[in-house]
């Protein structure tokens, strides 16, 4: 090797050791700093303390609630109600829920009118004082159970006769809880395109465990007779001729025509869905899959407008038509649900569901088929004492009605002959009246209030 290629070699050792002594230098400084920020960092907080943190802050992203409604009325005895800034806490905007409701109303407007007026506060008053967000959704299903029979003793204490379906939902964040009597319905049109029935049909038609029911608690199901002939149209309850099996009101049919509702709870996905809440008027013209699929794409109020112009167009103005949408969209995305790429084409059956007799404290206990919508409760039982469980006195030795929430000192009157905790809830002689009658023990003979 010459001089000129040794000296080149030389040089670049030279230039390699500086480089080197150069990166150890930059390492020790950026350790140096290291070991100094860990010496001044705060200490590592528990993920339930920032969850905390948050939940105080109010930094918990809800969903958006948007909804739109729209109808046409034939007979006038549709009522809705739309209540979107309810609060669990008065003052606190971080307990907020949203209540959506339609109220259908038959020989007359006086039971619709009363429901409206007077069941979500039934509902709320049987909820206990104190309940956090997770207790106030395990106790709303059987809250609700009490608030729709509370209500339907109050308006039979009015004299008045007439009867009204009932549809009402709570929008809890994620959760929704809906409660029903009679044949409104509410469906949910998940982001994934599929659409799933949350209430029940209560119509003896096509029940066919209700019709067992209401002959079981002494009522008669047939269709009119006219002239002697064969019997025509749908079935009806006799007396009384009703085409429903559970209302609130209809003081003159008889108690077996029941005001317990089916309540069903789920919890959506974070990608939200549509919820459609209709009267009769729209499911006699259209089926849950082409309410769902008419609209998908639009902003509620206009997809609310438009379920009930292609009810019109598909049958005509028979009956009262009313249709309320709420669509619960992610926080920051946009106000208009998109289209599903692909419409699929499950959708829960009609048939009246089976009963689950899950606690309301037990967890969640189904998926649906895609995996978006989680079911917490089902429950569709008409007998009283199943709904409500078992109560237990109050530290004075007092009993808290279950249905009216009247407080009385046990006696021979309360919830059976002697009161006993572990036999029901704790009803008060007048609920306990409702509840003998409703299961055909004995007839209730409502007191008129003058």
């Amino acid at each position: 090797m010459d001089t000129t290629s040794q000296l080149a070699c030389g040089g670049c050792d030279q230039e390699r050791f500086q480089k080197a002594n150069h990166y150890e230098s930059s390492l020790l400084k950026m350790s140096e700093k290291e070991n100094l920020g860990m010496k001044t960092q705060s200490p590592l907080v528990p993920l339930g303390t920032l969850i905390g943190r948050e939940l105080r802050h109010g930094n918990v992203e809800k969903p958006t609630v948007n909804y739109g409604q729209a109808a046409l009325a034939k007979k006038g005895e549709d009522y809705f109600l739309i209540k979107p800034d309810c609060q669990r806490i008065p003052g606190n905007p971080s307990t907020s829920f949203s209540v959506f409701a339609i109220f259908d109303g038959h020989n007359g407007i006086s039971a619709a009118i009363f429901a409206k007026e007077n069941l979500l506060n039934n509902i709320l008053s049987a909820i206990p004082q104190g309940c956090d967000r997770e207790e106030w959704l395990q106790v709303l299903p059987r809250a609700l159970v009490a608030g729709f029979v509370k209500t339907d003793i109050e308006f039979q204490q009015k004299g008045e006769t007439s009867g009204t379906t009932v549809t009402f939902v709570v929008i809890d964040g994620w959760t929704i809880t809906v409660a029903s009597v009679g044949d409104s319905r509410c469906i949910l049109d998940a982001q994934a395109g599929v659409v799933s029935l949350l209430t029940v049909d209560h119509r003896l038609e096509e029940n066919v465990e209700e019709r067992e029911r209401v002959t079981a608690s002494g009522g008669e199901v047939g269709r009119l007779n006219v002239f002697g002939g064969n019997g025509v149209g749908p079935l009806r309850c006799w007396p009384g001729g009703l085409c429903l099996s559970r209302s609130i009101g209809d003081t003159d049919v008889g108690e077996f025509i029941v005001p317990i509702p089916h309540v069903k709870q789920v919890k959506l996905s974070s990608s939200g869905g549509r919820l459609i809440i209709a009267s009769d008027g729209i499911w006699d013209a259209l089926s849950s899959e082409m309410a769902a699929q008419c609209c998908r794409g639009l902003p509620a109020e206009l997809a609310a407008k438009l379920v009930v112009k292609e009810a019109l167009r598909s049958r005509g103005l028979k009956d009262d038509t009313t249709c309320v949408v709420v669509d619960i969209i992610p926080y920051g995305y946009p106000a208009i649900p998109p289209t599903p790429k692909k419409k699929q084409n499950l959708f829960t059956s009609l048939i009246p569901v089976k009963r689950f007799h899950a606690s309301m404290n037990k967890g969640p206990n189904k998926l649906s088929a895609v995996g978006t919508v989680e079911e917490l409760f089902e429950e569709g039982s008409a007998m009283l004492a199943e709904r409500l469980g078992k109560d237990l006195p109050l530290n004075s030795g007092i009993f808290r009605c279950a249905v009216c929430q009247g407080d009385e000192a046990p006696n021979d009157d309360i919830s059976g002959t002697i009161f006993s905790p572990s036999s029901g809830p704790m009803l008060c002689s007048k609920c306990k009246r409702k509840k003998d009658a409703m299961e055909g023990k004995r007839a209730s003979v409502p007191t008129i209030m003058i």
